[in-house]
């Protein structure tokens, strides 16, 4: 068969019809990288009253104090109007905040201008959301981000792998998988493929796919290394030993700046230092930001004083310095996975600038078409429409699905 020309790979859209728009949180304090922090936020709105509650609450035209909204789905928070307001915080929980920076949510609606409910539902031990990173063409870093938290990142488009909890109907075209078993001799897994995408995804979000089973087993490979990394929900990656970031110099209560030695490869957190620091984590960008500066500028930036996103940790805590190296590793990592790969094999390109060779015996997007699993049909470009579960509404009552 020809070779494929980025005509003829799929788009992503059309594999993984279902997409959600990111979270809009509209404030910035529900968020936070430390949970005792969000906590103590929600101490000091409860505790104010009258004008002083709604101006710490910072109210938009999607949310004020007298908002009626119900729980997100599978959180149990309050659901009476924030001015009534008087219980404990609702259970902080985790959620990816930026790429590769996992952070702290209240996880109430009350406090968020659009939660999208529908990615809540589905949020799950089984499930992978796949996160469009909005990367111009060129400006490097991985096309997509894979987490198995609830995202809250914006811009790009959320495509979780599957529709229902429990891992129920993958989000993928109906009749894909079963098409590219008959091609490879064998019917992939909804993980197994996402695992290709993520090798094999290009700058324009298109896929080439390939029914070569041993490029594809490959692929496979590859790119299951790259979800362990981005969802660092199993084994703590490592680095080898005599290349592990280590503290050499303690870091300071109030770092303020941070800084890169490229020559000592060292991270210098002002008089810190982490070392070795191998450029490619230092280096890796995403949608032309580098990750580990807005992971640290996340945790250290001005905010305003008086305002509930100034309470925050007094000094550096050392869960941060932990995560601090594991990311650093993480980085590390994803960076060598990007460098060389075979010739015609895809690549787990985490600095993905240049779209991968193309796959041998391509499964073509003309071929998809004329199989009938392309275009998708219209009802799986949306969320599952029955759920077993019931969901609170405002003021206590039960919403109905």
């Amino acid at each position: 068969m020809p070779s494929v020309t980025p005509d003829d790979a799929p788009p992503l859209a059309d594999l993984m019809p279902w997409s959600v728009a990111p979270p809009r949180l509209g404030r910035g304090w529900p968020t936070a990288p430390d949970a005792a922090s969000l906590r103590a936020r929600w101490d000091a709105l409860v505790k104010a009253e009258g004008p002083d509650r709604a101006a710490l609450f910072e109210p938009t035209r999607a949310r004020t104090l007298h908002s009626a909204v119900g729980q997100l789905p599978g959180r149990a928070a309050g659901t009476e109007r924030l001015i009534r307001a008087d219980g404990p915080c609702p259970e902080p929980v985790r959620v990816l905040h930026a790429p590769f920076d996992e952070q702290w949510l209240i996880p109430d609606q009350r406090l968020i201008d659009a939660a999208r409910p529908e990615l809540w539902r589905v949020a799950d031990e089984h499930q992978v959301f796949v996160v469009e990173s909005a990367a111009a063409p060129g400006t490097g870093g991985p096309p997509l981000l894979a987490t198995s938290l609830p995202p809250v990142l914006r811009p790009g488009r959320i495509r979780p792998l599957f529709r229902r909890p429990g891992g129920a109907e993958p989000n993928l075209a109906p009749g894909l998988l079963d098409h590219l078993g008959a091609r490879l001799g064998t019917t992939p897994e909804p993980l197994d493929f996402l695992a290709w995408t993520m090798a094999a995804v290009r700058p324009d979000l298109t896929v080439p796919l390939t029914g070569d089973p041993a490029r594809w087993a490959r692929g496979v490979e590859r790119g299951r290394r790259v979800l362990w990394l981005m969802r660092r929900d199993g084994e703590r990656p490592k680095l080898p030993g005599g290349r592990r970031p280590y503290v050499r110099a303690p870091l300071p209560a109030r770092p303020v700046d941070v800084r890169y030695d490229r020559d000592e490869e060292a991270l210098h957190l002002d008089e810190g230092r982490v070392s070795p620091v191998p450029p490619g984590a230092w280096d890796f960008e995403v949608a032309g930001v580098r990750v580990l500066e807005q992971w640290f500028a996340a945790r250290t930036g001005p905010v305003e004083p008086g305002t509930l996103a100034a309470i925050r940790p007094a000094s550096w805590p050392q869960a941060w310095t932990s995560e601090l190296l594991e990311l650093i590793t993480v980085l590390a990592l994803l960076a060598e996975a990007g460098e060389g790969h075979e010739d015609g094999e895809p690549a787990a390109r985490a600095t993905a600038a240049e779209p991968p060779d193309e796959p041998t015996d391509p499964v073509t997007a003309a071929e998809l078409r004329e199989a009938g699993i392309l275009p998708p049909p219209t009802a799986s470009r949306g969320p599952a429409s029955v759920l077993d579960h019931h969901e609170e509404g405002p003021d206590g009552q039960f919403a109905l699905l």
